[in-house]
């Protein structure tokens, strides 16, 4: 089975994610806004009681060294509420910044809160990336009908997470996606690494990143 893991935001947290990540030997797409990274640690916002915090620019390439790179827009703002110019220059430039920051292609994108129309897909289609996650949930496996309306399998802390993993085998592929901030407390990590090695454990496993179930090319 092919599995993929998306990760929002580019949080503090994620230093810890991806050292229980390369421990396990998975491989995962990091969706950030090159925008909002500073030059020193910023917080973000309150999820609950706990801070969460920006990661620096400067460590960027570091905590993601091996990790797949998509693009969330430049400042993360709701895009479908833009004029269409201002979400260009979102799309665009999002793509851009972190194409050079990171030295590698870009080719996916996530569009903040999930939210899109079809002026918006078109744009994230036009400034060159092969697929555009939402947040929906994909009914079987992950949706790669309309890539600019790509939908994983379910958030990781879905309640019905096993379920939805044993409903996605005949299409050979399941997807989740979530944020390293969610995870409040030492038993919720602890439960996440054990759920990470429960999925390595999956007979025939192969960890992909969102672009090999996607065709073609960016343009």
């Amino acid at each position: 089975m092919k599995l993929v893991q998306c990760w929002d935001d580019g949080v503090t947290t994620d230093v810890r994610l991806v050292s229980l990540l390369r421990r396990h030997g998975a491989r995962a797409t990091f969706n950030l806004n090159a925008g909002l990274h500073k030059q020193k640690r910023q917080l973000g916002w309150h999820h609950g009681d706990t801070e969460v915090w920006r990661l620096a620019r400067g460590e960027l390439r570091e905590v993601y060294d091996g990790f797949s790179i998509a693009n969330h827009t430049l400042t993360h703002p709701h895009i479908d509420q833009l004029p269409i110019d201002a979400a260009r220059r979102e799309i665009g430039e999002g793509r851009t910044c972190l194409q050079t920051l990171f030295d590698q292609p870009v080719s996916g994108f996530v569009y903040p809160f999930g939210t899109f129309d079809e002026v918006v897909a078109q744009a994230v289609r036009d400034a060159g990336h092969v697929y555009a996650r939402t947040t929906r949930a994909a009914d079987l496996g992950v949706s790669t009908i309309d890539p600019m309306a790509a939908a994983a399998s379910c958030h990781f802390l879905a309640p019905d997470f096993w379920q939805r993993l044993d409903r996605a085998r005949p299409s050979g592929v399941f997807g989740f996606w979530g944020h390293s901030y969610e995870l409040v407390d030492e038993a919720m990590w602890s439960a996440f690494e054990a759920s990470l090695a429960r999925l390595c454990a999956e007979p025939g496993v192969q960890w992909c990143d969102p672009t090999d179930l996607f065709d073609g090319d960016s343009p």
